[in-house]
């Protein structure tokens, strides 16, 4: 009963896992390119 319970789990932590990681990269991504024209900006 243990074992069919932990699959669908692992594969859940596993997805929110990757979920949450893509959405950290793509927050990283973002702030690295604002920074980026911010600085290319002409003071």
């Amino acid at each position: 009963m243990m074992d069919m319970m932990s699959g669908p789990m692992m594969a859940a932590m596993m997805g929110i896992g990757g979920v949450l990681l893509l959405l950290v990269i793509a927050v990283l991504v973002l702030s690295v390119l604002a920074l980026v024209k911010f600085l290319r900006r002409p003071s």
